[in-house]
């Protein structure tokens, strides 16, 4: 029999898949058992409204057939089946509808390109793990079986065949493996049971197939290989059921099961929406930090499903950044079973649901934040970097999703505090929020700015994760309320009496500033007297937007060698202290003396704002010298 030739577009298209454009192969087994799916669908529908249809829900399954032997791979059906006319124009021109547009040229070529995706071809995906394929149909309520073979762009053929019940038989013939592919990996039972697991375990019909199982015969120490017919899909979603028909534990098992955990989700989420964009969507919210999750290893993204087979195993369009630890999936019936990653990134469909699935996560974690601070606390304490990440990531523009779920340690009672319960304690004339930064809150506390602070009666936040600072620089202030790192020289806690005295003392001293400056090669920026240090003789502050906290982590970042931040600090000596009249004798008396000291003052202000001394031989001998 003569071959028919498929179209120049199909033969275009189907070459490529021959060759293997498509690196992810194993989404053919997907596609075969879809299509079954469908046309068992087709009939189930139609059994509604024509009695002549005698199948039961009950009656219908896909089958799974290898044959290592012979190297084929079966899948079958006992759906609606198709004619004559319906094999040539289902399997002998893709995209009938209309809807293929390929077009040939440079701009089309790009090495990612994803052809089953971007044109829907399914039944073609096959092409990519077999040299020749056999479809044998018959169609339901018909008398005549007919079969469509071929070996790929070259051409097909359509005649009869014998096939004694309805429904559709597609037989694989695998191609040899090679040194890149071994495509007799899906001739193996564990490949398959494994590709039915990921991608069609949904299916609404039992997807079973022949599986040899070793049996010990009975009085005997002897084995014996027999068949045994297994389901490999579990048919019904877990988010498809009734929530009052699925226990935690249920979830719990799931999750743990589907996303390779050992501990329970602190939360589950489940949503189903109908109207603008239909999906259903099962979230959870893992109760610890993955090993990898502050690493470039970890990928973020929910699992997609249309319709209960799933697409994408990691959707990153569904999920920002700043909650890119929610693990889960969505379900919708608006998407097409062969997206591509190039077109969810511009469907309307998604970005609805991506956008709903925020607001729907943030609800949440602010009703945990409520309800269950201890638990959401343990969140937070996994997560909460993340979630400060996306404040100064957006450069604000999640702010207000977002800075109401986040907590930092309070000098109140060193418990952890949302930025509203601060405001809610402050007095109504406390126009800042007040913050200090360091390695520990034990450390933090210690340090002389805060001591002042807190001698006021005004409370402080201890920052001691490396992007507190900056997302409180990024927030700016919250509820009318500016934040003011304590360790800058803008604190200002004194009353106009005291600022004028202040002032005038720091005129006074211009020169000797200048000297302890030059005598300390350029290390700060500035030397003044200060009345913020309670009963400390010195601490470094800073001006500008570097805070000396925020030097050392850019300092600390890939690449940071190549252009060192500085922050511009101040040396800042408390002016009611006895040092600052020494200070003055000295360099009235003894400048050599006096530049000694003023290296001394400078380590000494570096090791109270936790800093390291970058000479601290040279500043022991110093002391040495100075007590002798």
């Amino acid at each position: 029999m003569a071959k028919k030739q498929f179209k120049t577009e199909s033969k275009k298209l189907l070459d490529m898949m021959v060759n293997s454009i498509y690196t992810h192969k194993e989404i053919f087994l997907r596609e075969l058992i879809s299509n079954a799916s469908d046309a068992i669908d087709k009939l189930y529908f139609r059994s509604l409204t024509d009695s002549s249809v005698t199948l039961t829900h009950a009656d219908y399954e896909i089958r799974i057939t290898a044959d290592k032997d012979a190297r084929t791979l079966t899948i079958s059906d006992n759906g609606c089946g198709m004619t004559k006319d319906e094999l040539e124009n289902n399997l002998g021109t893709i995209a009938k509808s209309g809807s293929f547009d390929f077009k040939t040229g440079e701009e089309n070529q790009s090495e990612e390109i994803d052809i089953i995706g971007q044109f829907g071809v399914g039944f073609y995906s096959a092409f990519m793990v077999a040299d020749n394929i056999k479809v044998l149909s018959r169609a339901y309520g018909a008398e005549e079986a007919y079969i469509w073979e071929s070996s790929g762009a070259d051409g097909y053929t359509v005649k009869t065949c014998d096939k004694e019940t309805n429904g559709t038989t597609v037989i694989l013939h695998i191609k040899d493996d090679t040194e890149d592919e071994k495509y007799g990996a899906y001739l193996e039972t564990y490949r398959i049971r494994e590709l039915i697991k990921k991608y069609s375990d949904y299916i609404r019909y039992p997807i079973r197939m022949l599986i040899e199982h070793q049996h010990k015969k009975e009085d005997s120490d002897e084995y014996e290989t027999v068949k045994e017919d297994e389901t490999l899909n579990s048919m019904i979603p877990i988010w498809k059921k009734s929530p009052s028909e699925v226990s935690d534990e249920d979830y719990n098992n799931y999750y743990k099961d589907k996303f390779g955990d050992y501990e329970n989700p602190i939360r589950v989420i489940r949503q189903k929406t109908e109207g603008t964009a239909d999906y259903t969507a099962l979230l959870f919210i893992p109760s610890h930090t993955p090993y990898d999750y502050y690493s470039r290893e970890y990928e973020k993204g929910l699992q997609l499903y249309s319709s209960g087979v799933m697409i994408m195993e990691k959707c990153k369009e569904l999920i920002p950044d700043h909650y890119s630890f929610v693990k889960g999936l969505v379900d919708s019936s608006d998407l097409s079973l062969n997206i591509s990653r190039e077109m969810l990134q511009h469907d309307r469909h998604l970005k609805i649901i991506a956008k709903a699935l925020e607001k729907k996560i943030t609800s949440e974690l602010s009703k945990m934040l409520k309800t269950d601070r201890e638990k959401y606390e343990t969140f937070f304490k996994a997560f909460g970097a993340q979630l400060k990440w996306g404040i100064y990531s957006s450069f604000g523009a999640n702010k207000d999703t977002l800075q109401d779920l986040i907590l930092f340690t309070s000098s109140n009672d060193g418990k952890l505090t949302t930025l509203r319960e601060y405001v809610e304690r402050t007095a109504e004339e406390q126009k800042k929020i007040y913050y200090a930064v360091g390695e520990s809150v034990e450390k933090i506390s210690l340090l002389p700015q805060v001591e002042a602070v807190l001698a006021h009666n005004y409370e402080v936040l201890y920052l001691t994760e490396d992007i507190d600072e900056f997302a409180l620089q990024i927030l700016r202030e919250y509820d009318g309320k500016e934040f003011l790192n304590v360790c800058t020289e803008n604190l200002d806690l004194a009353d106009d009496e005291d600022k004028e005295k202040l002032r005038e003392a720091n005129e006074e001293a211009a020169d000797l500033f200048t000297f302890i400056r030059d005598s300390l090669g350029g290390a700060v920026a500035k030397v003044q007297f200060t009345n913020t240090l309670h009963n400390h003789a010195v601490s470094l502050s800073s001006e500008g937007a570097v805070s000396v906290g925020m030097e050392q982590i850019l300092n600390k970042m890939p690449g940071a060698e190549e252009q060192h931040i500085k922050a511009e600090t101040v040396l800042e000596i408390n002016v009611d202290h006895p040092i600052r009249e020494k200070l003055i004798a000295l360099f009235e008396s003894d400048r050599d003396k006096l530049r000694d000291y003023s290296k001394i003052l400078y380590a000494q202000a570096r090791l109270v704002s936790g800093l390291t001394i970058d000479n601290p031989a040279e500043i022991s001998d110093l002391v040495c010298d100075l007590m002798l």
